[in-house]
């Protein structure tokens, strides 16, 4: 892909996901704001965009690095992926997590009071992806494995309840926003997920799992805003939908 300044940071990890790692490093979130330029995230970051195209190219260039080509991947095997990898992911993790987060705001509360915005900010985020998923996996990816379904066998489809993908695809993009912001919280209370100098090994173990749980999430919006979204609401554009 030959990127340029008002190439998105979006379709730029869309085309290879190896490119993550380098907006990650920069603090720029690829996966919620997305829809930004290359220039704009410069700009906001103080990155010399000639720099950031060096590493940008570096990564693109390197063949041997692995990369997904989600892309490619049909709509309804996306829906299918995210459910199966990452709102798995989001399910078994979170118990775990709170547990952890619990015993050590009881161990460590009194010394590290940050430990408890962090456990209410994570608790929160548990029981709003949670409502979110189900969303996801009882309105939205029905929809899209339908329009998928319909497209491979030559036929219209009926109107949604909904109206138009496009409702639930911005409320769902809504709700990645508020994620994104809690995560970003989460980040600098724990200074980038540093344990004190104090921590015991479930400290250590707790903020390493954060750090992954953020990391798997970022994932997972991303796929969804940058690369299963824009395709279904695309694809919707081209039935001649029929009433219901």
């Amino acid at each position: 892909m030959e990127t340029h300044h008002n190439t998105t940071i979006g379709e730029v990890v869309a085309s290879d996901f190896r490119t993550a790692a380098i907006f990650s490093k920069h603090g720029i979130d690829f996966c919620c704001k997305g829809q930004r330029s290359i220039a704009e995230v410069c700009e906001k970051n103080n990155l010399n965009p000639s720099f950031l195209f060096q590493e940008l190219n570096d990564v693109m260039n390197n063949k041997g690095g692995e990369s997904i080509d989600y892309k490619s991947w049909p709509l309804d095997l996306l829906a299918d992926y995210v459910e199966k990898k990452h709102h798995r992911y989001v399910v078994e993790k979170s118990p775990t997590l709170i547990q952890f987060l619990n015993k050590l705001c009881k161990v460590h509360g009194a010394t590290h009071p940050e430990l408890f915005e962090i456990t209410e900010l994570f608790t929160g985020s548990a029981q709003d992806l949670a409502a979110h998923m189900k969303k996801e996996e009882l309105i939205l990816f029905p929809f899209i494995r339908k329009m998928a379904e319909a497209k491979a066998e030559n036929r219209d489809i009926a109107t949604p309840h909904f109206g138009t993908v496009e409702n639930p695809v911005e409320m769902m993009k809504h709700e990645h926003e508020v994620e994104g912001d809690r995560f970003r919280q989460i980040a600098a209370l724990t200074d980038n997920y540093t344990p004190p100098a104090d921590a015991c090994n479930t400290y250590k173990v707790t903020f390493a799992m954060l750090e992954e749980f953020e990391k798997d999430l970022h994932t997972h919006i991303h796929i969804e805003n940058n690369i299963m979204f824009p395709r279904a609401i695309a694809l919707e554009k081209t039935f001649e939908a029929v009433a219901q």
